[in-house]
């Protein structure tokens, strides 16, 4: 078969699994309410720094309705993958209280329901990523598009085997707690369908009669991709077009003064001519539950002026209480490691009894 054929085989294939998720994430989206308990979110971040409007709106909301739905919530630091393409390992411990900080301002309530915890904490778990490296082929590893895209955004010279292997490992993350729900946006479905790859092989090969992993499906995102303020990319910190959580008022202000718009006046809501204004139009939305279309016509003919105005006040009135509780947990070291060491050693627990299952399959017990 040749690279053009392989390609086209998979791009096909591509299309179907995101057809078979968005109705399966439909599906499980109108069960949540019912049967929380049926389910284990797993979700996460690296920690590469403290987090911003864009991982607020696109993720953390979500986490808070989620855990205060009542469904249990694994919420992952991924700081091993922090050294794939990363130098900045001399921060991972200070980044990893900085997302901890981040977490319990937006609304996150650590306890029996929630575990927050750096997977480099949990050894148990790792184990897992020999066996299930076994299971998957390196060209099915290269031909991911997410760490494709993930090696050119880093623009690393050489890539090494962590960062091939990444969605080995996040298997790992998703499979150890047997997590069965994952909130992604379309872009990271290949690395979920590893893991349902990894799930279903496993199952077949070592325990075809009872299994041990659930099939993980995602929960996609309703939220639309969030730019930069300069319009060209996704937001993001280490572009310098992202508005941080714990900047003060004074500083989203300037930031938001800084947003790139048009030469237009009149506000108007069109995604495809106008995207930097839509972009800015739609964070309006997400802090007032306006269509961006009445936002847009609110403003009219007030131009940029009183968009990035309107835009300043409500991101400023959104993450008032955010940040007020931010400056409260930023004087609690003690609070913020014990949320760390609850979360590690309830995953540790949880670790234990998933790898004596795997041992036990695998003929490996002494």
């Amino acid at each position: 078969m040749s690279d053009m054929t392989e390609k086209e085989e998979y791009e096909s294939n591509s299309e179907k699994i995101l057809a078979e998720a968005m109705r399966k994430s439909a599906e499980i989206e109108k069960d949540l309410a019912l049967n929380p308990k049926k389910y284990r979110v797993l979700t996460g971040d690296r920690p590469t720094g403290r987090l911003h409007i864009g991982h607020y709106f696109g993720s953390l909301k979500n986490r808070v309705r989620l855990s205060k739905m009542g469904v249990p919530t694994m919420i992952l630091i991924a700081d091993y993958q922090v050294l794939t393409d990363h130098d900045a390992f001399d921060r991972i411990s200070q980044n990893t209280k900085e997302l901890v900080i981040d977490y319990l301002a937006a609304g996150i309530e650590p306890g029996e329901n929630v575990c927050i915890y750096p997977h480099s904490h949990v050894p148990e778990a790792n184990q897992l990523m020999v066996p299930f490296l076994t299971l998957v082929s390196s060209s099915e590893l290269n031909r991911n598009p997410t760490v494709k895209d993930e090696i050119q955004k880093s623009q690393l010279t050489t890539v090494n085997a962590g960062m091939l292997t990444y969605p080995v490992h996040q298997a790992v993350d998703i499979l150890f707690c047997k997590g069965n729900v994952v909130p992604v946006g379309k872009d990271q479905l290949p690395h979920l369908e590893i893991a349902r790859l990894i799930a279903k092989r496993f199952n077949k090969k070592f325990c075809p009669d009872n299994p041990i992993f659930p099939e993980p499906h995602a929960l996609l995102s309703k939220t639309p991709m969030i730019l930069g303020l300069d319009g060209n990319a996704k937001m993001s910190k280490s572009l310098g077009n992202a508005i941080m959580l714990s900047a003060s008022e004074d500083e989203t202000a300037k930031a938001v003064k800084k947003a790139k718009t048009d030469q237009e006046r009149f506000i108007t809501y069109e995604p495809e001519r106008r995207p930097e204004v839509a972009n800015l139009l739609r964070l309006i939305s997400l802090c007032t539950g306006e269509d961006p279309e009445q936002v847009a016509a609110g403003i009219g003919d007030g131009g940029g002026g009183k968009l990035k105005s309107l835009l300043t006040e409500v991101l400023n009135e959104e993450l008032k209480p955010l940040r007020q509780k931010r400056r409260e947990l930023e004087g609690n070291t003690d609070y913020i490691r014990q949320v760390l060491n609850d979360g590690v050693k309830k995953a540790r627990e949880i670790a234990v009894k998933t790898l004596e299952e795997v041992r036990s399959a695998m003929n490996m017990e002494i």
